[in-house]
């Protein structure tokens, strides 16, 4: 299966357990690969014959600095549903980074990571 990666998407929000990450915000990084057929599009060189990873950045973007919410798992629901709200990505996978998580001790990196196909049916949790 091809596959459409967009790496390193930086964004502030403002989710978190702790008030003060709700009230300060802080930074995530999220990773997203697509996993589709490409061949329509290479054979067209036609951007409307794949998935426009610019719309698809604004779109992830739009939903971390949007509603706050307590997890990062909740987060990373929230957007591989945007991943696959698109019919022709038949499965998807997501990270969330969260580098600035509240860990006393020292780290490089907290992240959740989701798969999911098309035909999960499982609802995302609503916070």
């Amino acid at each position: 299966m091809d596959q459409i990666k967009l790496s390193g998407l930086r964004v502030w929000g403002h989710h978190g357990v702790f008030d003060f990450e709700r009230r300060e915000g802080q930074n995530f990084v999220i990773d997203v690969t697509l996993f589709l057929d490409l061949s329509m599009a290479a054979g067209s060189d036609d951007v409307a014959n794949t998935v426009h990873y610019g719309e698809l950045a604004s779109a992830l973007a739009a939903v971390v600095a949007g509603e706050p919410v307590n997890l990062i798992e909740t987060l990373a629901s929230r957007l591989i549903d945007v991943c696959l709200a698109d019919k022709r990505v038949a499965e998807a996978t997501v990270t969330v980074h969260k580098p600035q998580a509240p860990i006393p001790q020292t780290f490089n990196d907290v992240s959740v990571t989701l798969h999911r196909r098309s035909s999960d049916s499982a609802p995302s949790a609503k916070t």
